[in-house]
């Protein structure tokens, strides 16, 4: 079996000399948040790009900011430590990044308060997440967590539960996806994406006031929009049946991308397909994230040296 390396604690190591303990505060805990990060190959061009790779781990530099965890690496050390992790392992296919920043400490109590704080950064062949062109969607009677109880902006890992109930429920129920609602029952966001709508002629989205994770497809997708399409791009609350009426739904993720919403609560979206706007945008940001477009190159870090 080939090996496959990780880079742990500032250095680059095969993935089976890593060991966490089970006394882990991040594992029995949850103390610790993580980003994910897409690299997409172009067999055309034999080139390997991370997808807006600064901006991801500003916001993880931000997570920990917010759960008081020092990141003992710079923004820029972090991307040249992925840019070679990525070299090592010699992916030629699109990829999934994962880094993670947690408290290693074994003491019992779990308090933040203490400086063991490491960084592991993981990666994995990942094509298309979503296995299907369009979803059918449920609002989930979990609601999503408040930033004054575990703040999502902070992709903190103790959160996902959150996320991972309201994918439970959906699928048992013969769903595909979740939709959360917050808790003065506003559209927030789904399990592990961003919600956008296409009403009049405006793509709506739910304001970061509103309890989401401000997603960095999300903005690629309201950019995208705004200077590709000439869309008015509105982030305002979104009441729950202002889906049902819309002329779109599309979810957007780094793993999501960019995915149809066709039904929601057993409600066809217009007429049930994927709508132009959706299908307009994700063709946009293939390219882009591609980089097939330059005038969004710097969107894209190539790993390979040529």
């Amino acid at each position: 079996m080939q090996d496959t390396y990780v880079f742990y604690q500032g250095k680059i190591v095969k993935e089976s000399e890593v060991q966490i303990s089970i006394r882990s505060k991040a594992f029995n805990y949850g103390l610790g948040c993580f980003e994910g990060i897409r690299a997409y190959w172009d067999e055309e061009a034999q080139q390997l790009y991370v997808f807006r790779l600064k901006e991801h781990f500003e916001r993880l530099q931000e997570s920990c900011k917010a759960l008081y965890m020092n990141l003992p690496y710079t923004v820029e050390e972090l991307c040249q430590w992925t840019v070679e992790l990525l070299r090592k392992n010699n992916f030629k296919t699109t990829v999934y990044i994962r880094p993670v920043a947690f408290k290693g400490s074994d003491h019992l109590f779990p308090t933040l308060f203490d400086d063991d704080n490491r960084v592991l950064i993981y990666c994995q062949p990942m094509g298309k997440f979503a296995g299907k062109d369009a979803f059918r969607a449920a609002i989930s009677s979990w609601r999503r967590i408040s930033d004054t109880m575990l703040p999502p902006r902070t992709k903190a890992t103790a959160a996902y539960l959150n996320s991972a109930l309201a994918s439970l429920e959906a699928l048992q129920n013969g769903y595909d996806e979740a939709i959360l609602l917050t808790k003065d029952g506003y559209v927030c966001e789904g399990p592990g994406e961003n919600i956008f709508l296409v009403k009049k002629g405006k793509l709506v989205t739910p304001s970061p006031a509103d309890d989401i994770l401000e997603g960095i497809t999300r903005d690629t997708v309201m950019t995208l929009a705004k200077e590709e399409l000439g869309m008015e791009v509105v982030e305002r609350s979104v009441g729950r049946t202002e889906l049902y009426s819309a002329q779109e739904v599309f979810f957007s993720g780094t793993a999501m991308e960019v995915t149809a919403v066709v039904e929601v609560d057993n409600r066809k979206i217009a007429d049930g397909q994927s709508g132009e706007v959706c299908k307009k945008i994700k063709e946009l940001f293939f390219d882009v994230a591609l980089g097939k477009n330059p005038k969004y190159a710097h969107y894209c870090t190539p790993v390979y040296e040529k």
